[in-house]
């Protein structure tokens, strides 16, 4: 009979797998203590530093102050927050497919890869306060569309950038198995290629998911329907409303941080074999 003590931790943990899991928990909520408790500290001292030298609620409103505008305003910014959250989504998925289409043929072909590389790059060193106003007409300044068009173009070149080097760098020993077992192009590609580039793509989305609510907020800056967070935000600013502006970011660093956690999600049940989940397991 096999003796636990003499079980090395990986085969302990095969063999009986409830043992150790809620200190494997404790631990990972440990990581998030100091992150909390900073963040906690960072408000303490806000707080104090508006009330000691009697900042304007103009300049710095307290974060007291902000929490009561949040819970009273919370109806109004919660409906901006999934308006803009659509246009968020909607410009991601798009620019996201578009950049896997491209990345496949750039992979593909050299001439393909020559002739689109500079437009992506051209196309990421735009800023958005070029191109909002374009896409604005052409799809109308209350349109969805435009600002969807502006987050997918955002999403494009990091994802696309990724996509390619998960597809292209690939281990020279695998590919050459495949070779010598007759295997053809789309076979390498479906069996090698695409789980190689999994986790360069994941890396890409998670970044990408902060970037098109970002792109989503900012374009609506330059004008949008009224339920748009973007809107509410310039909007309350502009009368110096500055709590109500406050609480909007709020919303919109929730949405963030919500996307994010979305995609993580998706991550672990995508590819639960990729060397990153195991070491969240341990």
């Amino acid at each position: 009979m096999t003796n636990v003590a003499d079980l090395t931790p990986a085969v302990e943990r095969e063999l009986l797998p409830d043992r150790g899991r809620p200190g494997r928990l404790a631990q990972r909520l440990w990581r998030y203590v100091p992150a909390i408790a900073l963040f906690i500290m960072a408000l303490v001292v806000w707080e104090v530093v508006c009330d000691y030298f009697k900042i304007q609620t103009f300049l710095l409103p307290k974060p007291s102050l902000i929490a009561a505008t949040f819970i009273r305003e919370l109806p109004v910014i919660s409906l901006a927050g999934f308006f803009t959250l659509r246009e968020a989504v909607g410009g991601f998925v798009l620019g996201c497919t578009l950049a896997i289409v491209v990345a496949l043929a750039t992979s593909r072909w050299t001439i393909v890869s020559e002739g689109v590389m500079p437009f992506a790059i051209a196309v990421n060193s735009t800023p958005i306060v070029a191109v909002a106003p374009i896409m604005n007409n052409w799809f109308g300044i209350t349109n969805p569309v435009a600002k969807m068009s502006i987050v997918a173009v955002i999403v494009f070149f990091p994802v696309m950038i990724n996509m390619v080097r998960g597809l292209t760098q690939v281990n020279a020993n695998s590919l050459e198995l495949m070779r010598s077992c007759a295997a053809g192009d789309f076979t390498v590609l479906v069996k090698l290629r695409i789980p190689n580039s999994m986790p360069y793509l994941f890396s890409a989305f998670k970044v990408s998911s902060t970037l098109s609510i970002i792109g989503a907020v900012v374009s609506e800056y330059f004008g949008g329907s009224r339920d748009a967070l973007g809107v509410y935000i310039s909007q309350q600013a502009a009368l110096f409303h500055f709590a109500e502006a406050w609480a909007a970011i709020i919303i919109a660093c929730i949405m963030g941080i919500a996307f994010y956690a979305v995609l993580l999600i998706i991550e672990r049940l995508v590819m639960p074999w990729h060397v990153s989940m195991r070491a969240v397991e341990n």
